[in-house]
């Protein structure tokens, strides 16, 4: 089955909401070592994070990221350099911004970025997500970086966003499938940390892929 190409109908649209609340996790933001940035598109996680560091949550930020074919126009210097521009613009010193622009993949964020502090001397307890969908990256951290204690603050949702990086709202949704596919099949092989997926999402994520979105983007 190929990828849903038509427009969207609310019910969709609202299963769909319901896969992006449990794939958005939240934590109440707490002081951290450090908040980490993943890329994406848009620079909401650049700004999330400003806001974390001027709030007094984490002295140092760390944006991850190089590009993937929807952020490569957006931000033809990678994403991680775009973000800490953006955030030294919001009033972060730039003294207080690493940037890790090499990563592809979520495994990469995370494995990179500890690698970029380790060599800089820092070893943190606790550490900060910041991203959209922060849920496989939090379960991704926890079984590569066992040694410290995270938690996820996600960007506030905005679906122009997206269309701005010309991601329509029917490759939203297969994006969100695709995602949801991944915590499971990570989980199995032994990549990520295990997630307790509600009977409620996979209900809604199983009517989603009836309705033609297979997790597969279309053009």
């Amino acid at each position: 089955m190929g990828p849903c190409t038509r427009p969207v109908a609310e019910d969709d649209m609202e299963r769909a909401m319901l896969v992006a609340g449990f794939l958005r996790m939240r934590h109440e933001p707490r002081p951290a070592s450090v908040a980490v940035g993943l890329g994406s598109v848009g620079v909401r996680t650049a700004a999330t994070c400003a806001g974390l560091y001027h709030a007094g949550l984490a002295p140092l930020l760390v944006f991850s990221g190089a590009n993937n074919p929807y952020t490569a126009r957006l931000f033809p210097r990678g994403e991680a350099v775009h973000y800490r521009d953006h955030a030294v613009s919001l009033g972060v010193p730039a003294s207080d911004v690493l940037i890790e622009p090499r990563a592809t993949n979520t495994a990469e964020n995370i494995r990179l970025t500890r690698e970029l502090l380790h060599d800089a001397g820092i070893e943190p307890a606790t550490v900060l997500l910041v991203a959209w969908f922060p849920r496989r990256p939090y379960a991704t951290a926890r079984k590569l970086w066992p040694d410290a204690e995270f938690s996820c603050v996600p960007n506030p949702f905005s679906l122009s966003e997206f269309a701005h990086a010309g991601i329509r709202e029917d490759i939203m949704i297969n994006i969100l499938v695709g995602e949801l596919h991944r915590i499971q099949d990570y989980a199995e092989r032994g990549y990520i940390e295990p997630q307790r997926i509600p009977s409620g999402v996979r209900t809604a994520c199983s009517e989603l892929i009836a309705s033609g979105y297979d997790g597969r983007l279309g053009g």
